[in-house]
Parts: C-alpha cells; sequence; structure tokens
C-alpha cells in the first residue's frame, strides 16, 4: 500500500530547515554512499544532511546541512538538480517509509510517496522513479507519479534492484520469489525473464546501461556470475576467491571489458570480461533481442552462435586448469587478473573512472 503526493512544498524540505555549521564534519556521520547513473559523481547522506560530489576532478559540488536531520538514501538522476530522499539515522529528516522527490535548483518537492513499510532503495531514471521494499518494488511514471507496476520478490534487506538506462531498453532486474533466482523484466517488449543464477540467495546483482548483460554474486560470495539478461544464458562464471565473502558491490565497466567486484575481505578484484555488447568497435550500438552480444575477438558472422567463442581474456586459471571435468571445478575456475587491498574495517563500492581506473569509496569517508 503507497501513496503518491504531487508538488508541494514541504514544511521539513532541505531549504526550509536551518544550516547547521559546516565546520562540525567530526560530528556527521556517513549514512550512505551511491553512485549517479554514469558514476561519474556519488551522493552521500549524513547523519545531518547529504553532500555531492564530482569524481573526476574530485571536488564538493554542493551540500545541505540540517540540525540534526539525517538521509539514509539519496539517489541522483544524472547530473541533474532532481534527487530521491529517504530519512534515515538516529534523528531521520523524513520518516524511513517515505520518499520525497526533490528538485534543489528551485527548492520544491515535486512528489512524495508514502508507503506502511521501511523503503530499501531508490532507483531513478528519466522517465520512471523505482522504490523498493522488503517483498514488493513499486515502478512509477515519472511524470504524472502514477503506479505502473508491482513486483513482488522474496524479503529483499539490502534492497537489490538495478535499472538499465538505455532510452529504448528498459530493464529492471530483482531478486524473484525462490532462492538464488533473479526476475529480469523488460518493460518494453512486455517480457519477464527468471534466471536461475544461483544456490544460495541474491546478494549482489548489476545490469549494463543498455540492460544487455547481467552480473549476479550471492552470499556465498565466492563465484561471480554473467548472463544474457535477454534469455538468461551464462556466459561467464569468475571466482572472487574459495572462501565465503559478503559481496558489497559489482560493477561493469562503460566498455564491457571489465568486472570489479568488492567485499568484506578488504579486496577489490577486477576481472577480464570475454563478452562484448556491440562489439569494441561500436559501444553505442544497441538492439532489444540479444544479437548484439558477441564475445570479445568474434566476428558474428564467423559463427552461427556468437555468444560462444575461445576465451581471450587474461584472467588466472589454475596450472591444473587443463584437466577441466576431472578435477574439482575449483582447479577451472577464472580468477582475477588484478586485485586491490584496503583494510577490512569498513564497506567499500566501486565504480571505474576513465582510462582504466577504479573509484573507491568507503563508509568511513575515505
Amino acid at each position: 500500500m503507497s501513496s503518491a503526493v504531487p508538488a508541494s512544498e514541504s514544511p521539513n524540505s532541505p531549504s526550509n530547515r536551518p544550516e547547521a555549521d559546516q565546520n562540525d564534519d567530526q560530528e556527521t556521520e556517513l549514512l550512505s554512499v551511491s553512485w549517479n547513473q554514469d558514476y561519474g559523481c556519488f551522493a552521500a547522506g549524513t547523519s545531518s544532511g547529504f553532500r555531492i560530489y564530482n569524481c573526476e576532478p574530485f571536488k564538493e559540488m554542493f551540500r545541505r546541512e540540517l540540525k540534526g536531520g539525517g538521509f539514509g538514501i539519496v539517489e541522483m538522476l544524472f547530473r541533474s538538480n532532481i534527487l530521491a530522499l529517504v530519512g534515515g539515522g538516529a534523528n531521520p529528516e523524513y520518516p524511513p517509509n517515505k520518499v520525497i522527490i526533490w528538485n534543489d535548483h528551485q527548492c520544491h518537492c515535486i512528489g512524495e510517496f508514502t508507503f506502511r513499510s521501511d523503503v530499501r532503495a531508490v532507483k531513478l531514471r528519466t522517465d520512471r522513479i523505482v522504490v523498493v521494499l522488503d517483498r514488493k518494488i513499486h515502478v512509477y511514471d515519472f511524470n504524472d507519479l502514477k503506479q505502473l507496476h508491482l513486483i513482488e520478490t522474496l524479503a529483499n534487506p539490502r534492497g537489490l534492484c538495478c535499472l538499465s538506462h538505455h532510452p529504448v531498453n528498459l530493464v529492471l532486474a530483482s531478486p524473484a520469489t525462490h532462492r538464488g533466482q533473479v526476475r529480469v523484466e523488460h518493460f518494453g517488449l512486455k517480457v519477464t525473464k527468471l534466471i536461475s543464477a544461483h544456490e544460495s540467495h541474491i546478494a549482489c546483482i548489476t545490469l549494463t546501461m543498455d540492460g544487455l548483460l547481467l552480473a549476479t554474486a550471492s552470499t556465498k560470495g565466492t563465484l561471480i556470475r554473467i548472463f544474457n539478461a535477454m534469455d538468461g544464458t551464462r556466459l561467464q562464471e569468475v571466482r572472487r576467491g574459495l572462501d565465503a565473502a559478503d559481496i558489497y558491490s559489482i560493477v561493469l565497466s562503460p566498455n564491457v571489458q571489465w568486472l570489479a567486484v568488492s567485499s568484506d575481505r578488504g579486496t577489490i578484484h577486477v576481472f577480464n570480461l570475454r563478452v562484448r555488447a556491440g562489439g569494441d568497435d561500436a559501444p553505442d550500438q544497441h538492439t532489444v533481442d540479444g544479437d548484439s552480444l558477441i564475445m570479445a575477438g568474434q566476428n558474428p558472422s564467423a559463427s552461427p552462435s556468437p555468444l560462444l567463442a575461445s576465451n581471450t581474456g587474461a584472467n588466472a586459471n589454475s596450472s591444473l586448469s587443463f584437466m577441466k571435468g576431472v578435477l574439482p571445478k575449483y582447479f577451472s575456475s577464472e580468477w582475477s587478473l588484478a586485485q586491490f587491498h584496503l583494510p577490512e574495517v569498513t564497506r567499500y563500492v566501486t565504480a571505474f573512472g576513465a582510462h582504466n581506473t577504479l573509484k573507491i569509496i568507503g563508509m568511513d569517508g575515505r
């Protein structure tokens, strides 16, 4: 059950609350960090407001400091002034079951949604607002705030959900109603695809910008799998490690050449992907039938199955991988080609920057 309220000036809006002393950083608790859709910016929700940062070059773009108002979710819409805000912390600015769609340039509330349970996540694209609850996902039209879809999920305390951001391919991925299963909604095609990704519960998911590729990890945290989001075909499997880990983030590089994973083990793993969307020479070409997915180095016309091709990746393999099918699966795994070691004291999320660089944010504020 939810209610949506159109544009109004909220009495508790960030513009109408007195600003706190901006030198109180030592008393400010970081509650959340989230990338914008192209990973060029990120938002930080704190116990007394929120801050928006540009990544390259790194600088603080603006902040809204309040006397005691915390934000547990701050979701950007690319580089626009539109934000989705949800209260958080010991003294939330808004109830944790309410979503405020905020125009920071006009200091104006575009709309708000109120639910019977706490909001786990909010995802935005230019034409949709997606609100994730513990067992439901609500999809709204951005123009009139009317609900378009309601998706049932398993218990989803992590708020797992991801959206494509291609103007034509509107794709949403989320946990399904069965353990280890991912539900992929292709709204433009009116097609729902259920993918049995893991035996354990889903811990992390991500889509490429065009919605053609899906990457997943389970609560076991040892394997990351990449799927064709259209037909559910498993295209590649890489191994983070042998011991269980809590996966914090999975990210695919814009050119779909690399995949990075962060976990509670304090190591960022980077893998080479053997799958390309549209080929290396056509990063801006997209289709909705999955035919643009090809393996690296392959000419689609040279093989009847462009999704199956030789491994041109540079991921590490066991010296015993030639005995695949005889030794346990562990020995034939693809391992990361690079690792970055960080202190195991905080949660990290990562993204790819320009020129094959990584951007890493820690919940300790670094």
